[in-house]
């Protein structure tokens, strides 16, 4: 892999590469020393235009495990908020020599922009409305964890799938590794083209959603929202909130962060047996660090080569014997 820009970008074996290789990262975090020395010596690039929580910490901190060195960007404070152009940044940047990027913009198709110029590695963490693949595959190993074998799986994602990067990069995640994939929400808030357009089918409530071996729960983004979408959230709520009359025992839950407490989610299903919000918190960190080796390890680093062949190979940490 060059870029990580879209989950399209992998196939079902570069999918399942990358799970196993977060499953042996994960091994190496339930051990006392927890750092890696993969990535030591290596600079990279966080940028994030648009607020975030989970994806920001989680990057940085699986950059830290690898042993890299971590330069941190946010709109707020930077140059980007003075009006420097994103290309100006880049170019600021590049001057560090970081041999990854990962951004979070608010334009759909940033992140493919700054792959154009710069010799780093870029990793989509999330751009605009389009895509963010690295949660699509943390989903897919808190999944995989929670009930084996994804493929034949039915997964509902209900809410605002017109506004979320994340359920395209899930549709086509789940897609790959062979689920069905069907999508919910009011009409307003539904692609039309995209049963065509990714494979999925679409039902207009959830009236059959005790089919569902997984219902995935999405965000109502009102920060992308520009115009009303649904009458009121109470409405939304009425309609499409999966509280515990709707979520059959059976079920599992999955929701990206940040939940909107009472409003997509009712607070029993959130902190209840079936939910695996946590859980994909965790994968997260091991998903991303797993990403940033594939990406970095192999490559030649400015001035030299490839790391040596026993840095590429099991992620002995820092402490240990090898």
């Amino acid at each position: 892999m060059r870029h990580l820009l879209s989950i399209a970008d992998l196939g079902r074996a570069d999918i399942e590469r990358i799970l196993e290789r977060a499953e042996s990262f994960a091994e190496v975090g339930r051990r006392d020393i927890k750092k890696v020395p993969t990535l030591r010596g290596r600079t990279i690039v966080t940028l994030f235009l648009e607020a975030s929580t989970r994806t920001s910490s989680s990057f940085e901190l699986a950059a830290k495990r690898l042993s890299a060195d971590v330069v941190s960007i946010k709109a707020a404070g930077s140059s980007v908020e003075k009006g420097e152009s994103l290309k100006d940044t880049i170019a600021t940047l590049s001057a560090y020599g970081p041999e990854a990027i990962v951004i979070r913009s608010p334009e759909a198709g940033a992140a493919a922009l700054v792959a154009g110029w710069t010799d780093a590695a870029v990793i989509n963490a999330g751009d605009g409305k389009h895509e963010h693949p690295t949660q699509a595959l943390l989903d897919l190993l808190a999944l995989r964890r929670r009930v084996g074998s994804i493929g034949g799986k039915r997964i509902w994602i209900v809410g605002d799938v017109l506004h979320s990067r994340v359920a395209r990069s899930g549709i086509l995640a789940f897609r790959e590794m062979g689920a069905e994939v069907t999508v919910c929400g009011p009409p307003t808030l539904i692609p039309r083209e995209i049963a065509a357009a990714l494979g999925c089918e679409v039902a207009p409530d959830l009236g059959r959603l005790g089919e569902a071996d997984v219902v995935y729960v999405l965000r109502m983004q009102r920060e992308r929202m520009r115009e009303s979408f649904v009458p009121s959230i109470r409405e939304y709520a009425a309609s499409y909130q999966i509280d515990a009359r709707r979520l059959g025992p059976r079920q599992v839950l999955m929701h990206p962060g940040p939940v909107n407490r009472g409003v997509e989610l009712s607070p029993e299903v959130i902190d209840g047996p079936s939910s695996l919000i946590a859980a994909q918190v965790e994968a997260g960190l091991y998903v991303r660090m797993a990403v940033l080796y594939e990406l970095l390890a192999g490559r030649e680093r400015p001035g030299g080569g490839a790391r040596a062949g026993a840095e590429l190979e099991a992620p002995t940490p820092i402490g240990e014997p090898a």
